[in-house]
């Protein structure tokens, strides 16, 4: 039976992994017979790397809050999928309309900052449980912005988010690691839904891992949490253990971009940095690289450009973090990086032996691809349009 469906989100048509992961399963919706809509608070910035199918479109911004709820009122939804939303009163509107299932894309409510990590005396993920007591490791532990009035603003935030859980008629995590980061932050395992995100179709025609010179991969934002700083003194010490150069490509932009960019000059990396890619830009980085590196120091709530470079044949090194270990299996699609906190010489060590022989990466690189392959689209529209059918109830 189909269904009426709002989606929910801060932003439509921008460059980030949520609306790439909204517009393909709005695609996919749509394409099983769902009717959809979309309720937005920022404008579109028509930056999307995936096409958006022709929905309804509720833009906050564009028609005032008032008339946006109005007519998304009267189109009707059966059940509401809501995304990042940082106004929570926006939120708040919606779980007093309709059913609304949450998909928690990062530590929304079980973390002051979001970050998930600390960074002081050294930077390394954080497994406390959200409350009070946080605030006694906020500023010391560097958790967040140096700033007592952030700390104030981001609890009072998370609160209020934390507040929510037990408005939704379900909460959808990526991965194992977060389901369990909810369920012990007061979500109940009736609720929770670990939903493993999917594999994008741009693996045809990849060059095999044997033609494919010595290039690392880095795709994201870049900020400390990313790690790119430890990569650049990995691939150093990679080259050092390698006995020949080992070239770097660093896809993305942010704070950190020109830091690392000057840090690499300094150590006599082979880099690039090219910014944001298109995605035809993009597919063709991860086609001509040897290995993607995911060196984040937070606990990533899945890591998605793993399964981007895995569908190309791409194998990946990680530190074991978050929920690396959903598309990452150690030693099949790729390597973790060993070590008690994230660390170059763990990230080196992974990246000489993968490229220390030939054999051992193109092993990797097709257990990458039967990883992805079995992480599609399709399963994880399997998987979730049952939740969606159960938060509405019976139909009328």
């Amino acid at each position: 039976m189909t269904m009426r469906i709002l989606l929910a989100s801060d932003g439509i048509e921008e460059a980030g992994g949520v609306d790439t992961y909204l517009a393909s399963v709005a695609c996919g919706l749509v394409a099983r017979g769902h009717a959809i809509a979309v309720l937005h608070q920022n404008a579109s910035s028509r930056k999307a790397g995936v096409p958006w199918p022709r929905v309804e479109r509720f833009g906050l911004q564009e028609l005032g809050t008032g008339q946006a709820f109005s007519e998304a009122e009267a189109w009707q939804p059966d059940v509401c999928f809501s995304h990042n939303m940082g106004a929570l009163e926006i939120e708040t509107a919606l779980v007093e309309r309709w059913p609304v299932v949450k998909m928690m894309h990062g530590y929304l409510g079980t973390c002051v900052s979001g970050q998930k990590s600390f960074e002081f005396p050294h930077r390394q993920p954080c497994d406390r449980q959200f409350g009070a007591p946080c605030l006694a490791m906020y500023l010391p532990r560097r958790c967040g912005r140096l700033s007592p009035a952030m700390m104030v603003r981001e609890y009072a935030w998370a609160r209020t988010q934390r507040g929510l859980f037990a408005r939704y008629a379900a909460v959808v995590v990526a991965s194992e690691h977060m389901r369990r980061e909810f369920a012990r932050n007061g979500v109940s395992d009736s609720s929770l839904h670990a939903l493993p995100l999917f594999a994008p179709s741009i693996g045809a025609g990849t060059a095999t891992q044997l033609e494919r010179a010595d290039r690392i991969l880095f795709l994201g934002r870049m900020t400390p949490l990313k790690g790119g700083d430890l990569l650049i003194e990995a691939v150093v010490d990679a080259s050092r253990r390698l006995g020949r150069r080992v070239a770097l490509t660093m896809a993305g932009d942010g704070p950190e971009r020109e830091t690392w960019r000057a840090l690499a000059a300094r150590l006599g990396v082979d880099a690039a940095f090219p910014g944001w890619l298109e995605p035809a830009a993009r597919d063709q980085a991860i086609r001509e690289a040897s290995l993607l590196a995911v060196p984040s120091v937070w606990p990533e709530p899945f890591g998605l450009t793993g399964l981007e470079a895995a569908a190309c044949g791409v194998p990946a090194v990680a530190f074991d973090v978050g929920g690396i270990r959903e598309w990452l299996t150690d030693n099949e699609s790729g390597l973790l990086a060993r070590s008690d906190r994230p660390e170059p010489s763990a990230l080196a060590e992974a990246i000489a032996r993968v490229l220390g022989d030939p054999r051992t990466l193109a092993r990797l690189g097709e257990g990458a691809r039967r990883q992805a392959a079995g992480m599609t689209l399709e399963r994880h529209l399997d998987r979730l349009e049952p939740v969606l059918r159960l938060a509405r109830g019976p139909s009328s």
